[in-house]
């Protein structure tokens, strides 16, 4: 067993200039946002090579020459759980910009976590606002959204859009939607463009600060009996629900390539 490498993925778990991905499908979407990686370590390379092959041909050779073979013993004192697909890897974080980033000029929401309490919910969380194609996932409280069992949860996701901790809510432009069971029923197509959507813990929803501050509030229809849903679950309702912003946002990018 190499002993130095399982000391150095280990801390790496604590440094917070180092992300862990686990599993090729966070490698891949690393990758594939232009992840900077450091390293990446597999028990069998040419079955990972196959893996990109048939299911992310659009990284064909970008593996080739930057795995290092690694027996199994090693790889499962690496990280807590070993992935099916045998490989993991380090990569650099990327540095994030807040006010860049919410000052994104597309109708895309950007996502606000208030205290999550759950890293797996919060890596799945930032994997539905990626595939949605939102603005940026924010969080607020001790946790760190780029912990690893977060990474984990995002299947590599975090590179796809800006994911950084912040004090509360950034001062900017954009509206704050708190996502409340006592708001009232704003219709999702009609969300003000460019929203900042707030959500809190299942167990105690979002502060009286938050709400108070809020410009707007939305529920979530629920059935009688039901008092919450998961974090992760709330997100993706509201994002997929109000997806015709993603629809103006198309039609600008196709309007400015056509003007171009």
């Amino acid at each position: 067993m190499d002993d130095a490498l399982v000391r150095r993925y280990r801390a790496a778990r604590r440094d917070p200039a180092l992300a862990v991905l686990e599993g090729f499908h966070a490698l891949k979407h690393a990758l594939r946002f232009g992840a900077e990686i450091e390293e990446a370590v597999a028990s069998d390379p040419a079955e990972l090579e196959r893996l990109a092959a048939e299911l992310a041909p659009d990284l064909a050779g970008s593996l080739a020459g930057r795995v290092t073979e690694v027996d199994a013993e090693t790889l499962a004192q690496l990280v807590p759980q070993t992935p099916r697909t045998g490989v993991v890897a380090l990569a650099r974080r990327p540095a994030v910009d807040v006010a860049a980033a919410l000052a994104d000029p597309r109708p895309a929401p950007a996502v606000l976590l208030e205290d999550p309490r759950t890293m797996a919910n919060m890596g799945a969380c930032v994997r539905v606002a990626a595939a949605a194609g939102a603005a940026a996932v924010l969080s607020t409280g001790e946790n760190d959204p780029w912990r690893p069992d977060a990474l984990r949860g995002a299947a590599g996701l975090h590179f796809a859009l800006p994911v950084a901790r912040v004090a509360g809510p950034p001062p900017c432009d954009r509206p704050l939607v708190a996502v409340d069971p006592e708001g009232e029923r704003l219709a999702l197509a009609e969300l003000p463009p460019r929203a900042i959507l707030a959500f809190g813990t299942e167990r105690y929803g979002l502060s009286a600060e938050l709400l108070a501050r809020a410009d707007a509030r939305l529920a979530i229809p629920m059935r009688a009996g039901v008092s919450s849903l998961n974090l992760a679950t709330a997100v993706a309702a509201v994002l997929y629900a109000a997806r015709p912003w993603a629809g103006r946002a198309e039609n600008t990018d196709a309007n400015s390539r056509e003007n171009a």
